[in-house]
């Protein structure tokens, strides 16, 4: 299995102050865990490019991205909402964290890769057509679903988000669109507060009570994902990665070990093998704990490689 691991020094760049928990932090804390594990040395190791203007504009309309390159200060941090600053390399490190998503899909179409982890921030998740949020500012694995369509003319495609938060941002593109599938779990009631009753069909919602461990979680699902997934055979599988509802991080409520996101990892897998020729796309999001959120992505990255994790159960899709 060829994974590819794609990032950018300029993801290090942006910041939001000292004290916010989506810090350049994240980065370094994955890329010294899957050093220490050797597993970064098993990658495919290659740099993001930039996304365009033009391919940024398939999800976000164009006066929504010139009103976001005016609000780029010469100097320190100004505020887009209560959670969500800028400083002067913000957009940079967002053009970069899009354009990997991009490069991430040219990869698994040109078979140069089986599948991608982009080890990029900011996040995107939260990131609506027009609103800039919840950490982040362009909608990373969207702007990678519109490549993929535009590009390569793929139509079925799924997006699967196991961050703790719900991906408001990309519903909020894909709503109604019947060539994406979008499945998200998420801790219910809980940030972002909207779009969290499903009223689409092509949105598979997975609210999870505060305290959900791995085991529940895997029954959500298997019982939400696994009938969408087979009813809509996706010709191409991007993952939403992320890793804050893990038992240790504070930001929220979930209590998820390392082996359910190596399981839910697998599990995409298999759905990519049985219809779309293994290509699947992962982007992180979340994950505030440092310590966690390496061995997260070690068991993600495992996963990735068609490496076992311990005593854990391959999933059967």
């Amino acid at each position: 299995m060829i994974t590819g691991y794609i990032t950018h020094p300029h993801c290090q760049l942006h910041h939001m102050g000292p004290e916010h928990p989506e810090s350049p932090l994240r980065l370094e804390a994955i890329r010294a865990r899957l050093s220490l594990s050797g597993l970064l040395q098993q990658t495919m190791q290659s740099e993001a490019r930039e996304a365009t203007e033009e391919e940024l504009a398939r999800v976000h309309p164009l006066r929504h991205l010139r009103a976001l390159d005016k609000c780029v200060p010469d100097e320190g941090i100004v505020t887009l909402d209560s959670d969500t600053m800028m400083n002067p390399d913000s957009l940079n490190a967002a053009r970069v964290a899009a354009g990997a998503v991009i490069r991430g899909v040219d990869q698994v179409f040109r078979q140069q890769a089986d599948n991608v982890f982009c080890a990029v921030r900011p996040p995107g998740h939260h990131a609506e057509a027009t609103d800039a949020m919840g950490f982040c500012f362009y909608n990373n694995v969207a702007v990678g679903a519109a490549h993929a369509r535009a590009k390569y003319g793929a139509r079925r495609i799924a997006i699967l988000d196991f961050d703790v938060h719900q991906c408001n941002g990309t519903i909020d593109i894909f709503k109604d669109d019947p060539d994406v599938l979008v499945c998200t779990s998420f801790q219910y009631p809980f940030y972002p507060w909207r779009y969290l009753r499903s009223e689409w069909q092509n949105v598979v919602n997975t609210p999870l009570e505060a305290g959900t461990d791995g085991a529940a979680f895997r029954r959500a699902i298997e019982d939400d994902w696994l009938p969408a997934l087979h009813r809509f055979k996706p010709e191409l599988v991007l993952l939403s990665s992320g890793f804050d509802a893990h038992r240790e991080d504070e930001m929220a409520e979930l209590c998820l070990e390392e082996e359910d996101f190596y399981w839910i990892t697998h599990m995409a897998m298999e759905i990519a093998a049985l219809y779309a020729d293994n290509r699947l796309v992962s982007v992180l999001e979340g994950g505030y704990h440092l310590d966690s959120l390496g061995r997260s992505v070690e068991a993600h990255l495992k996963a990735l490689l068609g490496q076992p994790f311990g005593d854990a159960p391959a999933p059967s899709a």
